[in-house]
């Protein structure tokens, strides 16, 4: 008889390091803001340059009280996926990067935080990760909360170096690996009574538009689950519901798109479809026990981001 293997080592390292490592993750899970940007009116916004928009920038408003040295550009992710960095030049900005190497358990915090460093650092700095302190300043301390994001869309990351300056060989390599990789993305226009932040991408094969949306999580499930059952879950021809995000608190619901058709053709089936979605909405009767199934299988194609 060959001996017995319940006692060898397994593969993938030490069993108490393993188990330490999951229950930093647990700890991390635990101690997560479960809505960090609640209570901003570019929380959508926020939410979609954080977890899938390619690249964009937005100057935030800064808020009374903070000592304005220079403007501040939010960005998707800056060179090496720093915190924020202070560009040199005839008028030094600081800019902040949303998308970080190291994100912490309140995002929000660490980009107030970036944004208070950028005001004093040096020009040419840089700052690799950025921790808020416990206690320190809330985003909504640093900015304006009701203020919307007013964003540049970029389709390449060439304002990553300023104009007229010959960049790097290292970042100019990056920036054209970049320009290989991205997908175009862009954000529909619905006009100012449009609720959340629909999101376009031309993924190839297909085309997607991912809305990040400001209800509760439960509410807008609910009101999805109405509009499947009524077979109202679309955003008409050459569409088709995909499933949903859940991440930073909020739920992002997902169609395939035809990529034939141009970003711009989507902003009336989007808006008609943001109607039917309001009137659902504003149901407040108990499902029917087919809107049940429609939400439970609706369940089943969410994926959790973070």
């Amino acid at each position: 008889m060959g001996k017995s293997k319940r006692n060898s080592p397994k593969p993938g390292g030490n069993r108490a390091q393993r188990l330490a490592e999951r229950r930093a993750a647990l700890q991390e899970a635990e101690t997560a803001v479960a809505r960090p940007f609640e209570g901003l009116a570019a929380e959508c916004d926020l939410v979609a340059l954080r977890e899938f928009v390619p690249s964009a920038t937005a100057e935030p408003v800064l808020a009374p009280g903070v000592a304005a040295e220079r403007p501040v550009v939010l960005a998707t992710v800056l060179p090496g996926a720093v915190a924020a960095l202070v560009r040199a030049g005839e008028t030094p900005a600081g800019y902040v990067g949303v998308q970080v190497q190291a994100p912490t358990a309140d995002p929000a915090a660490d980009i107030a935080a970036s944004i208070l460093w950028a005001q004093s650092a040096e020009p040419g700095d840089s700052l690799a990760v950025a921790h808020a302190a416990p206690g320190g300043p809330a985003l909504s301390d640093v900015i304006v909360a009701d203020a919307a994001l007013d964003l540049v869309v970029h389709q390449d990351f060439d304002w990553w170096v300023p104009e007229g300056v010959q960049p790097d060989p290292q970042i100019a390599a990056t920036i054209e690996q970049a320009k290989e990789a991205i997908m175009p993305s862009d954000r529909l226009d619905l006009g100012p009574e449009a609720i959340g932040a629909p999101w376009w991408v031309d993924a190839g094969e297909k085309a997607h538009l991912r809305w990040v949306r400001p209800e509760s999580e439960d509410d807008l499930m609910l009101a999805l689950a109405r509009l499947h059952a009524s077979g109202g879950l679309h955003l008409g021809a050459g569409s088709r519901f995909a499933g949903s995000f859940r991440t930073h608190g909020l739920l992002v619901p997902v169609f395939d798109l035809d990529p034939e058709r141009h970003v711009s053709e989507w902003s009336t089936p989007a808006t008609e479809f943001g109607e039917r979605l309001a009137e659902a909405l504003a149901v407040d009767a108990p499902l029917t026990s087919e809107q049940r199934r429609s939400r439970d299988g609706l369940r089943s194609r969410q994926v959790t981001l973070r």
